[in-house]
């Protein structure tokens, strides 16, 4: 059974003069599972996300990944093991071209990412993997564009190759879908559940539907404490959840699946 958990924690805690963002939070995340966390501004998400990549100490409880305990580890060693953050800023280089970004991201793989005084010729190689990973993100049709021009929804997607190249074992993906229309919401939806197989997501999303459509377990903050834990239809029917977003998200909450 423990092989199954990739991710857990134990009484997360972390207080900022008093105040406690996240509180005594115990999560298990499955191994190869899309998990959602959800609720309302203030909740403590990006606050519990800045604990799992070491942008911030606990202030009391630990993380364990893959059974071993990285709560005092540094951010470079947790990134190294396979937990990478994508989509809280924007990642990429806008005056570089699709591929060249993929590629950059490759070679910060191969720990070659401040070797810029190499001929080019040396990066042929990454090449066929770049277009490998554009192609999983439906990007092969934009390989030369520069970046800048890619409309938001596709600079999202190529985030998500840019993470794709770093090879995690664990994503976390910010908010992937926020500031997008319903067609960049739908599209990138689709490349998450598409890129999910083989990997394991944890996510944090205020987008209902994209929550109830590709969610295999939803894990509700409130305050900095989980009030609800468990598959969609279930956890969309919790009174604490559906009080929880004071009757704003009763309707998304109940309606979209």
């Amino acid at each position: 059974m423990s092989s199954e958990i990739i991710l857990e924690t134990h009484g997360l805690t972390k207080e900022f003069k008093g105040f406690v963002a996240v509180n005594k939070v115990d999560l298990k995340v499955r191994r190869g599972h899309i998990h959602a966390l959800i609720g309302p501004n203030g909740a403590g998400k990006t606050t519990f996300f800045n604990l799992l990549t070491k942008f911030l100490p606990p202030s009391a409880g630990s993380i364990l990944f893959n059974g071993v305990d990285i709560t005092h580890e540094q951010p470079a060693q947790t990134a190294r093991r396979g937990i990478v953050r994508s989509f809280q800023i924007s990642a990429v280089f806008p005056h570089m071209t699709v591929l060249e970004n993929v590629r950059a991201a490759l070679q910060r793989n191969l720990g070659t990412s401040f070797h810029f005084w190499k001929a080019e010729s040396t990066l042929f190689p990454l090449h066929q993997r770049a277009h490998a990973l554009l192609a999983e993100v439906d990007l092969q049709d934009f390989a030369d564009e520069m970046t800048v021009n890619l409309p938001y929804g596709r600079k999202r997607a190529l985030e998500l190759a840019t993470t794709l190249a770093l090879e995690p074992e664990l994503m976390l993906l910010d908010e992937p879908t926020q500031g997008m229309g319903h067609e960049d919401v739908d599209r990138v939806t689709q490349l998450i559940k598409k890129v999910s197989v083989g990997r394991t997501i944890l996510m944090v999303e205020h987008n209902m539907n994209v929550v109830s459509s590709i969610a295999d377990r939803i894990t509700v903050l409130q305050r900095g404490a989980i009030i609800a834990d468990g598959p969609y239809g279930e956890v969309s029917k919790n009174p604490l959840v559906m009080e929880a977003y004071m009757g704003t998200a009763d309707a998304a909450l109940q309606g979209n699946h």
